[in-house]
């Protein structure tokens, strides 16, 4: 379960910094233009601490693996961050709208690598937080 933790870690510090290439390859310069202040700034305060929690947890994976599966707090931590990644998996089919991808080469490749993404992480997060009641 360590190394299956630490494997995750790293995905999520990878997944914290392609945020950083969010605003060029979405043209959010160009999109935000018509949008007021405040949903500008609230959009891209919104990603950084996105991508700030989603840095935090490959941190903890990788930094404290055994923490997750053998204490009361990793006991919690693995829940939460169950119900996290599982959320984002129902997001996936039932926020975005399959016209972003469907038909489309890249972007139905995107769809299906990051549903087996959250699939991964929500599992072993789960399988994490059954070995820490234990």
């Amino acid at each position: 379960m360590e190394v299956q933790l630490k494997i995750i870690g790293a995905l999520l510090i990878t997944l914290a910094f392609i945020h950083l290439f969010f605003p060029k390859y979405f043209s959010w310069k160009e999109d935000f233009r018509s949008l007021s202040l405040i949903n500008r700034q609230m959009t891209i305060v919104h990603s950084f601490f996105i991508a700030l929690t989603v840095l935090l947890m490959g941190m903890i994976c990788i930094l404290d693996p055994e923490d997750l599966i053998s204490t009361r707090l990793g006991h919690y931590l693995s829940f939460g961050l169950f119900i996290f990644w599982l959320l984002r998996l129902l997001f996936q089919f039932f926020v975005y709208s399959p016209k972003l991808w469907k038909g489309r080469g890249f972007e139905t490749f995107i769809h299906i690598f990051f549903s087996l993404l959250w699939s991964y992480l929500a599992i072993i997060f789960f399988l994490a937080y059954h070995q820490s009641k234990n």
